[in-house]
């Protein structure tokens, strides 16, 4: 229920109407005065053109965008000065809050920061693993009850309420303010180690411009008589896993021998860090010129790759072997928990990024389809990068099995020539010519198992797909943009990761006096100096621990949080009401039932059934082994499950602390300031009536004819008569 302060305040709002009326009168009096006739009169001047004016490159020319007649001034107000189309020009003043510079550059932005490198790295794994082309069926259908409705949600939310993740969440109710600080911090979690993966990808990329890739051969060991021989480690592995594991990562035997530091890979993680601030130096109008060339870029290679891959031999196979659908698979549980977690992560939810680009949007986006767009871009991505990277590993896969298939004949050769040596002799039979004769033992040359030996991750990256490309022709200009494309696929998502820390921050106004690039700056130096951690022997396990557990609880928590506070807290009808203003379009009630029901029994099921897998199969990490060649899986210590259980704790944690200080009068969060957002004007230039509420509103979602709901607490029951309303706090 509303405080007492709150009651006078919407009171004292409602008494001031008459005087808000006549104030809009004498602006459009004024209006009509500065701005000259729209048909047939000169051009006005360019600021008073755009006097009022929402970004004029977010123009919506969607079709329930309605242009309501009004008298000639009026319609100079909201028409622009050429082609006629409406344009939305508030008159309740101007946005203050940084926007971006083109629809083009928020959707390569957020495009960019929700296609990173699970889609060329993962997915294809997951797909092949789970069941190929059935392994799509439970993927859309996650991605259509949980990636699209969420992905919408935060994109809605971030548009209305115009700031970070920190601002929105606190807006919706003071005690869920904990919600935004929650994924400011998994998002200085992630971005921690997530800037590791790039500068991997930079060091790879300056070693793919030798004469001969140096993974591509083993080195060698040289005695003091001058004589040498190839690295037995090496041998007993391959040349790409002992150049990842010994001269890129310096790797350990385990966790708890981090032995040398590797200075290399920490020099590499500083230039990483300083290409980021400079991305994000000027906050989305730096970066938003930069997500022009990484954004697209991965997508130029992807397509030079594939045609590429198309001309390989063996690429047929690669690709059928992805895409062949084993039905038997829908029956499997792990397969539906595998599909939406990856739907899940690889759209970038929970972070607080997509709320913070979101908020940066004019109130007249057209966030729904925004919200499709990408999320759709994305998920074919994952599939276009699936058939790259299969017709690439089908090339290898034959390429191996036609050499299993050579060193068989050659064997099955020695032996028969043995044999004929021995049955053409004077018949004297010796245990020396019964072993002689004896059936060898021959390799074993199957197809699908060397197609079926891909990996996810770091491995496929920079061990099963530089194995391949070191037969391509021209070796080293493939490396170079395979590295290149992963590096542009990290960055963007890197700085939107870092953008939801920062927005956030300066939302709370923590640091008032700071401008944002120095903010931003001192933001990348602390998270540069503890990223060092990854730089030595054991970093690599350092770096599993942290992509295993610092974002995918927390982050399913978060995400249910959101979900539970628009639907229950903040209010279906208040929230519809809101994208209605926003579009011009009511959401339907697919997606209302998506919010309140399907999307929070998806991410409830996901989280249980995690958890359940690490509890019955327990959680470890690979460790190499040198005398192998090869890795093998050892538990954590006991000071790493100590590590585990911060790393969720301390960003999760903060959603019932910020309550429960809240509920005892204890204010974490001081950012009562509500964001700018023309209500009345956005009404009046989609033409929206008040919504009345439907039966099937009041049977799913117990939508009262006042607009209240059951197991809601909005504070107010329909659309309200001034401005005001619409921007009333919950308690």
């Amino acid at each position: 229920m509303a405080n007492t302060a709150h009651l006078v305040r919407r009171q004292s709002s409602r008494d001031l109407n008459p005087q808000r009326s006549l104030d809009r009168l004498e602006m459009k009096e004024m209006r009509g005065r500065l701005v000259l006739e729209h048909n047939g009169g000169p051009a006005a001047p360019a600021n008073i053109a755009s006097y009022g004016a929402t970004n004029v490159a977010f123009d919506d020319t969607s079709p329930n965008t309605k242009a309501i007649l009004k008298p000639v001034d009026d319609m100079v107000s909201k028409m622009g000065s050429g082609e006629g189309k409406p344009i939305f020009r508030p008159e309740a003043g101007e946005d203050d809050r940084e926007s971006w510079d083109s629809k083009l550059t928020f959707l390569l932005a957020t495009v960019g920061y929700a296609v990173g490198l699970g889609n060329v790295w993962r997915f294809p794994y997951l797909a092949q693993k789970n069941g190929g082309g059935a392994f799509l069926i439970p993927y859309f259908v996650m991605l259509a009850i949980e990636g699209i409705p969420m992905f919408y949600l935060e994109l809605a939310i971030g548009q209305r309420l115009r700031k970070g993740a920190i601002g929105v969440w606190n807006q919706v109710s003071p005690y869920l303010g904990g919600i935004g600080i929650s994924s400011a911090v998994v998002s200085f979690n992630v971005a921690l180690y997530y800037n590791t993966i790039i500068a991997w990808c930079l060091f790879y990329f300056v070693q793919s411009f030798q004469s001969e890739l140096p993974w591509s051969e083993c080195p060698n060991v040289y005695f003091e008589n001058g004589t040498y021989t190839p690295e037995p480690e090496c041998v007993a592995s391959t040349p790409t896993q002992y150049f990842w594991y010994r001269t890129t990562l310096m790797v350990s035997e385990d966790i708890d021998t981090p032995q040398a530091f590797n200075w290399k890979i920490a020099f590499a993680l500083v230039i990483a860090w300083i290409l980021v601030y400079m991305c994000m130096i000027k906050g989305i109008a730096s970066s938003g010129k930069v997500v022009y060339v990484t954004a697209t870029f991965p997508y130029i290679v992807l397509i030079i790759f594939f045609f590429r891959g198309v001309t390989l031999r063996g690429m047929s196979d690669g690709v059928k072997h992805l895409f062949t659908p084993k039905w038997y698979t829908l029956a499997d549980p792990v397969v539906w928990l595998e599909a939406g977690t990856q739907i899940f992560f690889s759209l970038g939810l929970a972070f607080g990024g997509l709320i913070a680009f979101s908020s940066y949007n004019p109130v007249n986006n057209n966030c729904y389809r925004d919200a499709i767009m990408v999320s759709m871009t994305n998920c074919f991505t994952s599939m276009f990068a699936g058939i790259v990277v299969f017709s690439v590993i089908g090339f290898k896969a034959t390429l191996n099995y036609e050499k299993c298939l050579e060193e068989r004949n050659a064997t099955l050769a020695l032996w028969s020539s043995r044999l004929a040596e021995v049955t053409s002799s004077s018949g004297m039979t010796t245990f020396s010519a019964e072993v002689s004769t004896s059936p060898p033992i021959l390799p074993e040359c199957d197809l699908e198992k060397e197609l079926d030996n891909s990996a996810a991750g770091t491995g496929l990256a920079f061990i099963i797909f530089t194995e391949a490309i070191n037969q391509f022709p021209g070796a080293q200009f493939w490396s170079v943009l395979f590295f290149l494309m992963l590096f542009t696929l990290g960055i963007d998502s890197q700085f939107g990761t870092l953008e939801g820390v920062v927005t956030s921050i300066v939302d709370m106004k923590l640091f008032p006096n700071l401008r944002k690039e120095i903010l931003t700056g001192v933001m990348c130096l602390i998270c540069c100096i503890i990223s060092m951690s990854f730089a030595h022997g054991a970093g690599n396990y350092v770096f599993i621990l942290f992509d295993n557990f610092s974002g995918n609880f927390p982050l399913l928590i978060i995400a249910l949080c959101e979900c539970l506070a628009v639907s229950y807290v903040y209010g279906l009808k208040r929230f519809a009401d809101d994208i209605e203003m926003m579009t011009g379009s009511r959401p339907g009630l697919y997606w209302l039932i998506c919010w309140k029901y399907l999307s929070p029994l998806a991410m409830m099921l996901i989280l249980i059934a995690s958890v359940v897998e690490i509890v019955v199969d327990g959680s470890g990490y690979p460790a190499w082994v040198a005398s192998k060649g090869d890795t093998e899986r050892k538990q954590w210590p006991i000071w790493a499950l100590a590590l585990i259980t911060l790393l969720i704790l301390v960003a999760i944690l903060w959603i019932p602390i910020v309550a429960i200080c809240r509920a005892f009068g204890i204010v974490i969060i001081d950012d009562n300031e509500k964001a700018w957002f023309p209500a009345q004007d956005l009404k009046e230039f989609h033409g929206i009536v008040d919504h009345e509420v439907t039966v099937a509103e009041t049977l799913l979602f117990c939508i009262r004819p006042d607009g209240t709901e059951g197991l809601c607490c909005p504070t107010r029951g329909g659309v309200g008569d001034d401005d005001d309303d619409d921007d009333d706090d919950l308690t």
